[in-house]
């Protein structure tokens, strides 16, 4: 062990008379231990959200859509074809898309109506496992006893509405030919066949599923569709997909991946994760100063020592050493201990879920965590970063000291 570490471990150790400086070296680790637990825990719980967020998004959402300028697509079935024989691509399933509103006996609610094909949309989104009632073959047969296609409705939309599974609904629409009395919208009557909890209000709320030929009569549209959702391999390798796809349809298809449809969200979670970030490490810096003073008190208090050190031979540099150990060993100390405890919070966060969360402000019910081995370094490497820092003044200040004036008096 050199000597400046072991000086160092001794100096940490007070005697009675030092009870107070000893007790501000405690705070000091304490409040560095608390800047590092709540980094740990915020960090885990902003990861953990974007990661169920966008689990939710991709599990209602197809990775990317395929489009067709200026008009419907009618050669869909041609296009699924070429896409599927593109590297990297999963499935493919024509959709249809359009705002509508919804009608029961009590109440009324704007949707965004979408028709899927029941025999290869679950191959790309994953809304069989959100279902609490129902299937995907239920949605395209119809009831003999009424004759009503079938519509899959969120749970909080039929809160809203006042229904239940197997009760008729209407759905009215702005665009289609026009209904059979005259001037009035298109308007057709649907059976709940289906209700399905996503775990995102928002999509929960607005957002109900038809039948691709049931949306196609409703809406007139034929045999055409609104586009093509495909899933890849690699979501985070959907552009080099996209590019792919728009090189073997050619104009005038285009193509909109998950990335761009979300873009605003995302960065919204990023920047809020930088800012918190930046907030939080305030508080192991305010723990900084804590070293600091704790550190220009040992020094003044051991001037004698710092004096007799240097009459025997030691130098600046291992004055300064002495100082820069004893700081860093509250901070590293302080350190670990945060990330133990952040760790464990993070594991009971996950486990026992004891912190709710209102679903009709935010996206999810639950507090999700997500611990992340980069966000631990990035933490402790700031955290003993800054305690460094913290002892480079006084450590200079400790090699300054003259020791014939130290011990002029003594």
């Amino acid at each position: 062990m050199r000597y400046e570490l072991f000086i160092s471990l001794r100096y940490l150790k007070a005697k009675r008379k030092q009870i107070f400086i000893s007790l501000i070296t405690v705070l000091s680790m304490a409040g560095v231990a608390l800047g590092v637990m709540a980094l740990v825990v915020v960090l885990s719980v902003m990861s953990g959200f974007v990661e169920d967020l966008k689990k939710k998004i991709l599990g209602t959402n197809a990775h990317l859509v395929i489009l067709q300028h200026g008009s419907p697509m009618r050669d869909y079935q041609e296009v699924i074809q070429k896409v599927q024989g593109v590297e990297g691509i999963v499935a493919a399933t024509p959709f249809i898309f359009s705002q509508a509103m919804l009608t029961s006996e009590t109440n009324v609610h704007g949707i965004a109506l979408r028709g899927i094909d029941p025999n290869t949309a679950g191959r790309v989104i994953n809304i069989e496992a959100t279902l609490k009632k129902g299937s995907l073959i239920s949605l395209q047969k119809e009831e003999e006893s009424s004759g009503h296609p079938g519509i899959f409705i969120g749970k909080e939309l039929a809160n809203n509405l006042g229904v239940q599974f197997e009760d008729t609904v209407v759905v009215v629409s702005p665009l289609g030919a026009l209904s059979p009395l005259g001037g009035g919208p298109p308007m057709k009557k649907f059976r709940v066949a289906g209700i399905f909890d996503s775990g995102m209000y928002e999509y929960d709320t607005s957002l109900a599923y038809v039948s691709l030929k049931s949306a196609q009569k409703f809406l007139a549209m034929n045999d055409a569709v609104s586009g093509v959702e495909v899933k890849v391999k690699d979501i985070y390798g959907v552009k080099k997909v996209a590019d792919k796809i728009r090189r073997e349809l050619g104009f005038p298809f285009w193509t909109k991946d998950w990335m761009q449809m979300n873009k605003s969200l995302f960065a919204a979670l990023k920047l809020e994760r930088t800012v918190m970030f930046i907030i939080l490490v305030l508080i192991v810096l305010v723990a900084a100063f804590g070293i600091v003073s704790s550190l220009i008190m040992v020094v003044m208090e051991k001037s004698k020592d710092i004096a007799i050190l240097k009459s025997m031979g030691a130098t600046a540099k291992s004055i300064m050493r002495i100082f820069i150990f004893e700081g860093l060993i509250i901070g590293v100390v302080g350190t670990i201990v945060g990330l133990i405890a952040g760790y464990a919070i993070c594991i009971l966060l996950a486990k026992y879920q004891f912190i709710s969360l209102p679903s009709d402000i935010y996206y999810i019910s639950r507090l999700p965590v997500k611990t992340n081995v980069i966000d631990f370094f990035l933490v402790a490497f700031s955290a003993i970063g800054i305690s460094f820092l913290a002892t480079l003044y006084p450590s200079w200040q400790a090699s300054k000291l003259d020791p014939a004036e130290a011990l002029r008096y003594e």
